[in-house]
């Protein structure tokens, strides 16, 4: 299928001039594997070298070149480095200084009396200058040679067994192997932007300090390949026949009727776009996009229920237990006395129940399964499965794709959903094969929720507002960061955090609520055993618990309309798409909310913007906008 062109670009690295195995295991640490990896395998910055006549002009810190003679060897003391003494052409001194095993053969490469241009970074030793591992250039070592002009070196990222110049060297060795491929750009866009031709952008790219009209141009490559790999696969996928599934009303109508509140226009709309998707003869793949509230599980609910209508079963799939369960209570609760069988599964379901459970599903005697990852998994078997709706669609991948499509005889529907908002550029881009609905209203009747930055140094005037809010009968969430040692933003749902301890913020803190008010304070993260974490959360879901201690394991899919107080401690380590997770746990009752987000001090400018940010608006899709321009595009394709 590859035009015979490219060939030499997808040729093992090892084919390359003085790549031996261990280069091939250093490039591979680093995913180079392929000579078009080199190619694409950038520098991160320059080192500029100065070349100077004399150190008369250089300063601490500079990185030069410059002219010695080689005065003296000085011998090494136990594990210090061994020196040699140089002059410059003016007199001033510098020291040479080689550790360990760097310092063999030093003799031969700088025999006293020799004159040597010697290359590094400056650094003040006993008052005079000296270079720790100095370097010879390639040229100019002769005796009596000038300085000559400056230069400057690309940094590549590395990894134990290579150099930046080693990967020069091989960088091009591989632009040497690209073939001369026909211009895919369109002429006039080309002149207009200035663009080199596709090699010599690469080359420019590893050769020239200056490069951002190469790189724009290898950037609107990978968008354009990006986005014509999406229509590709678009077109395939309207090629393979899937199962036309339409709806009689009996069952969405009669839910619709019992609603204590109207369907927003964008509810409708999406629907609309969702039953036209999986009336027509291709499967569909589409993207469910809602802010906060915006009702994304009722609109998924009245998806399958179109889907049982038409015969067929329907599963909700969520990334976590937690979540899972969450979502099989909210839809036993706008179910109510409908005629829909629904079933439950999960990895903790064990023996008997579970062996119930896929006996009806394979019989046909269940209409819609929820759970996680593991209602896909080998032995899961369904007797018509029509549509799948996953929560969360970054938790699901290509590899889970192709699962589900095994589980039917024709590729099933597919609905995936998102509760983080996304920009518009950046959803055709991560989502480019998917058609894509958005939910942009948030249900009548919901109020804002009033929010405020507070510092940690304020804590007892916290507490004392708590106190009078759980008196008054209503309930709280105090959401504590992880120990994840991971920099800024903990890890996203409390059970994949590196750190065996990464809860116990969470733990001190409960333990501490817990002298104040007592048993009404539970507590839940990540580390909890399952039984006694979904013990926990029926405490607080009744009522029996007033006050919920949690990591960001609520972050998503918690529902408890009598909670209206969220406290979030140590709120400038959050990303910003997190804060408003986890603001939206409150808010979905009939009582003003308020969420306090206590920060510690000093805090960086970015996690003030954060705050700040989060303080003037309760728009997803703008914050969304924010934390894109704070925080940058990330990877756009890939696998991270």
């Amino acid at each position: 299928m590859r035009p015979a062109p490219l060939n030499p670009l997808f040729a093992d690295a090892a084919s390359l001039p003085s790549v031996g195995p261990a280069a091939v295991r250093a490039l591979e640490r680093l995913g180079l594997t392929r000579v078009k990896d080199l190619l694409f395998h950038f520098p991160v910055g320059w080192r500029h070298t100065r070349r100077l006549a004399s150190l008369a002009e250089a300063r601490e810190g500079d990185r030069v070149a410059v002219p010695v003679e080689i005065v003296a060897h000085e011998p090494s003391r136990g594990r210090g480095p061994l020196r040699i003494i140089a002059d410059d052409a003016s007199g001033i001194g510098l020291m040479l200084a080689f550790f360990g095993p760097k310092s063999s053969g030093l003799a031969a490469r700088f025999p006293v009396g020799a004159r040597r241009i010697v290359a590094g970074r400056l650094e003040l030793w006993n008052g005079r200058f000296q270079m720790i591992h100095p370097e010879l250039p390639a040229a100019g070592n002769d005796a009596g040679e000038d300085a000559g002009a400056d230069w400057a070196e690309p940094v590549y990222p590395l990894t134990e067994g290579l150099t930046s110049r080693r990967l020069a060297a091989l960088a091009g060795a591989a632009l040497a192997r690209t073939p001369d491929l026909a211009e895919w750009i369109e002429p006039s866009l080309l002149s207009g932007r200035g663009w080199p031709g596709f090699n010599a952008a690469l080359a420019t790219v590893h050769n020239e300090p200056v490069s951002d009209g190469a790189r724009d141009r290898l950037a609107y490559d990978e968008l354009l390949a990006s986005q014509l790999a999406w229509a590709l696969v678009r077109a395939r996928r309207r090629r393979i026949r899937g199962r036309p599934l339409a709806g009689t009303g009996r069952l969405t109508d009669a839910l619709i009727a019992r609603l204590p509140w109207q369907l927003t226009g964008a509810q409708r709309q999406a629907l609309a776009e969702i039953a036209g998707d999986m009336g027509a003869p291709h499967a569909m793949l589409r993207l469910l996009q809602g802010d906060v509230g915006s009702g994304k599980t009722l609109v998924a609910l009245l998806a399958l229920l179109i889907v049982v209508e038409a015969g067929a079963q329907g599963a909700l799939l969520a990334p976590t237990d937690l979540l899972a369960r969450q979502h099989f209570a909210t839809l036993q609760k706008l179910l109510g006395d409908l005629p829909v069988r629904l079933g439950f599964l999960s990895g903790r379901e064990k023996g008997r129940a579970r062996e119930a459970t896929l006996a009806a599903l394979a019989a046909g005697d269940i209409d819609i399964l929820v759970g996680t990852h593991a209602i896909f998994m080998a032995g899961v078997t369904y007797a018509g499965l029509g549509l799948a709706v996953v929560d969360e669609q970054h938790r699901f991948g290509v590899a889970q794709r192709m699962m589900l499509a095994e589980k039917s005889d024709r590729p099933p529907h597919l609905l995936v959903m998102t509760a983080t908002p996304i920009p518009r550029t950046l959803a055709l881009a991560n989502f480019g094969e998917m058609d894509i609905s958005k939910l942009d209203e948030r249900p009548p009747g919901r109020l804002p929720v009033d929010t405020r930055v507070i510092p940690l140094a304020r804590l007892d005037d916290v507490l004392a507002g708590l106190a009078r809010h759980l008196a008054s009968g209503q309930q709280a969430y105090w959401v504590c960061p992880l120990l994840d040692g991971g920099g800024d933003s903990p890890d996203r749902d409390g059970e994949i955090a590196s750190d065996p301890d990464a809860a116990a913020p969470a733990v001190a803190r409960a333990a501490m609520l817990r002298q104040r008010f007592g048993e009404t304070v539970a507590l839940v993260h990540g580390k909890l055993a399952g039984p006694a974490r979904d013990a926990e959360m029926a405490r607080f879901q009744s009522g029996a618990a007033q006050l919920l201690v949690a990591t960001t394991v609520i972050e998503v899919g918690v529902d408890v309309p009598n909670a209206s107080l969220m406290i979030i401690e140590a709120a400038e380590r959050f990303g910003l798409a997190q804060l408003h997770q986890l603001r939206g746990r409150v808010g979905r009752g009939t009582a003003r909310s308020t969420c306090l987000l206590l920060r510690g001090d000093p805090i960086s400018a970015t996690a003030r913007e954060r705050l700040k940010m989060m303080r003037a608006t309760e728009d997803g899709f703008a914050i969304a906008e924010a934390d894109l321009k704070l925080r940058g595009a990330g990877e756009l394709l890939g696998t991270r």
